[in-house]
């Protein structure tokens, strides 16, 4: 795959150079589980010849890659930073930053107890369709999806309608705060049809490390940080990062309100 970072001014050139602008991906910067469209990622182009921009997501590599990239541009050359798994895997100017895996830090045994009770509990309740991956393992955290991850993008606006009446995903995150009150974890909901699970902590606030540290790399301390999601409410998986004091959060409803608000804050066309 090519790389596209030796166009845009380096980091310690750039106009705006103290500020980010970083970003949700699903239903921020494409419509959930779906392609970018050309017009947002021509946009992201001109804002990253102003300042640094990163995507932080909550899924993995591969699925920002399908949703951003393409078969000849790698996603990690399309923004100076790039924080997959809330930046448990996270990248720096294309270049891979060290990794935490959740697995060691949670162990086997009560990886396998968190399992087991979570697929004993799906398989006793009934929704309108059950596909497949109920839990995609993840390296900073585990992926629940109560209708499966292979549910198409019918089934999943299905379950997305359903959830919102009969709280799936919010019932089963309370069975499970009730059952491993000990294992200090977090549950976020994100997307349409599944949550995350991670050690408290491991938040999309996570990535936030990696800019802090951007003052030892380049000498750049980057005191205005935009954040812009969609989930930004308290339980959404947003809510840290847009909260935090660190960062000026954004709330967005859709990729065009996400455009609409870029081009208004930093003159773009």
């Amino acid at each position: 795959m090519t790389t596209m970072a030796s166009v845009y001014p380096s980091l310690e050139n750039r106009p705006l150079k103290g500020t980010i602008c970083l970003f949700d991906v699903d239903e921020t910067l494409t419509p959930s589980r779906r392609k970018g469209s050309p017009e947002m990622l021509a946009l992201l182009s001109q804002l990253r010849h102003k300042c640094a921009i990163g995507f932080v997501g909550g899924s993995n590599l591969p699925k920002q890659q399908e949703q951003l990239g393409s078969e000849s541009v790698d996603v990690i050359s399309l923004f100076d930073f790039c924080f997959a798994e809330n930046g448990l895997l996270a990248f720096r100017l294309g270049k891979a930053l060290p990794s935490t895996s959740f697995i060691q830090w949670l162990g086997e045994e009560k990886y396998q107890d968190l399992v087991n009770f979570t697929l004993r509990y799906l398989s006793e309740i009934r929704l309108p369709k059950k596909r497949g991956t109920f839990i995609e393992f993840r390296n900073g955290m585990i992926n629940i999806s109560p209708v499966g991850r292979n549910a198409s993008g019918e089934e999943r606006y299905e379950f997305e309608a359903y959830d919102k009446i009969h709280n799936v995903r919010k019932n089963l995150i309370e069975a499970l705060k009730k059952q491993f009150p000990h294992f200090g974890l977090s549950y976020s909901i994100g997307g349409q049809v599944s949550f995350d699970v991670f050690p408290v902590g491991w938040d999309k606030t996570y990535c936030l490390r990696h800019i802090e540290a951007e003052k030892e790399i380049t000498g750049i301390e980057y005191k205005t940080i935009h954040f812009f999601g969609d989930k930004c409410f308290p339980g959404g998986n947003d809510y840290e990062i847009f909260s935090d004091e660190r960062t000026i959060g954004h709330a967005v409803d859709s990729p065009a309100d996400t455009m609409k608000q870029l081009k208004e804050m930093f003159q773009l066309s």
